[in-house]
């Protein structure tokens, strides 16, 4: 797992590490049960504190993506197929309310949108 953090994203680091272990466990690279680095191996390797990281694992848990062993070490937790689906329309919810805005600014129409969405469907079929 690579995660790659940024000073200059305005984005927490602790939500930073987040995303990374959701993209890498929604795209496989991550598979339910894997074991995660420990929050003080992940902490040194990031060269940050070890208590961003905990934040990190504890937010992730406490979302249903890891779970914690005590004693053990921190593991994906068996993949949620809803959980993940919310997940990914609240992203894509998201960047439609960038669309949104975007097209207001530009006036871009409802239907010159809708026929953008359209035609990127089609080619993808």
């Amino acid at each position: 797992m690579n995660v790659i953090l940024s000073n200059s994203s305005g984005i927490p680091i602790f939500e930073q590490i987040e995303k990374a272990i959701k993209e890498a466990i929604f795209s496989n690279e991550l598979k339910e049960e894997e074991m995660l680095p420990s929050v003080r191996n992940l902490a040194n390797e990031l060269k940050i504190s070890f208590l961003t990281v905990k934040r990190a694992y504890d937010e992730l848990e406490q979302a249903g993506f890891i779970k914690t062993v005590p004693g053990k070490g921190s593991f994906v937790a068996p993949k949620n197929l809803e959980l993940i689906k919310e997940e990914k329309l609240k992203e894509i919810q998201d960047h439609i309310e960038k669309i949104y805005k975007i097209s207001k600014i530009a006036d871009i129409s409802e239907d010159e949108v809708k026929e953008l969405f359209k035609m990127i469907f089609e080619e993808e079929i």
